[in-house]
Parts: C-alpha cells; sequence; structure tokens
C-alpha cells in the first residue's frame, strides 16, 4: 500500500502538532507523577510514529521531490534511537540521561525541523503562508 505525499504530510502533522504542545505539557509538570509519565508516554509514541511516517516520505522543495532522504531526515533517525534510550535511561536511574535526551529531542525534532520545515520553498510554507 502506498500513500500520497499530502496524506503522509496530514498523518505526520495529526501526529506531531499534538507532541508541540504535550513535549510542553510534560516539561511542565513535576517528574515522577503519574499525569508526567502517562502524557510522556503518549508524547513518545506520538514521535515514535511520526518520525517512521517521515521516513516514508521524500524530500521536497515545493512540490519538486528532491531525494528520498534530506537533511530533515536526520532528526527522524535520531528520535528513533533517542525515546526508547531515554526510556532506558529512566528506567534504569539515569534520570539525567533520561532528562537531556528528552529535552535534546525536543528542541531538534520539534524545533528545529518544525523551524526547517517552514522556510520559503518548503512544501509546509506554501500550506500556511501560500507560494
Amino acid at each position: 500500500m502506498e500513500f500520497s505525499y499530502e496524506t503522509l504530510m496530514k498523518l505526520h502533522l495529526a501526529t506531531v502538532v499534538p507532541c508541540i504542545f504535550l513535549g510542553l505539557a510534560v516539561f511542565c509538570l513535576r517528574n515522577g507523577t503519574v499525569r508526567h509519565r502517562t502524557i510522556g508516554w503518549v508524547y513518545s509514541i506520538l514521535m515514535m510514529v511520526t518520525s517512521v511516517i517521515t521516513l516514508l516520505m521524500p524530500a521536497r522543495a515545493g512540490s519538486q521531490v528532491i531525494l528520498h532522504f534530506g537533511m530533515l531526515h536526520t532528526f527522524s533517525f535520531v528520535t528513533i534511537v533517542s525515546i526508547p534510550y531515554a526510556i532506558y535511561s529512566v528506567r534504569t536511574g539515569n534520570l539525567r540521561g533520561h532528562k537531556i535526551t528528552m529535552i535534546s529531542t525536543y528542541c531538534g525534532a520539534i524545533v528545529v525541523a518544525g523551524l526547517f520545515t517552514l522556510m520559503p520553498g518548503r512544501y509546509l510554507h506554501g500550506v500556511f503562508f501560500g507560494q
């Protein structure tokens, strides 16, 4: 089964946009609480799903496919490794490693990658601001 770029983009946005807010919520909550863990799990699952979705999407500039894996795909690969590492860290008592990994993943995969996707010539720039 093959999905169109637009379908993959909609799935990606449906999984990544909640992560913007869930990640911020987790950072604001007291560590170790049930709410922190629950929202953290939802955030982690959505980040893993959105990372896999983006690996199915070719790199594009406007409507033109440049190549399958572009620079932004690096964030997907890093996220797929980082989220399980962060979970492993917290389960083995490495709270500092967990915290650093989750903050770094949020800053890279949500903030930096998100800003790059909004640059002129990118698909999402056209969606939000017109071409």
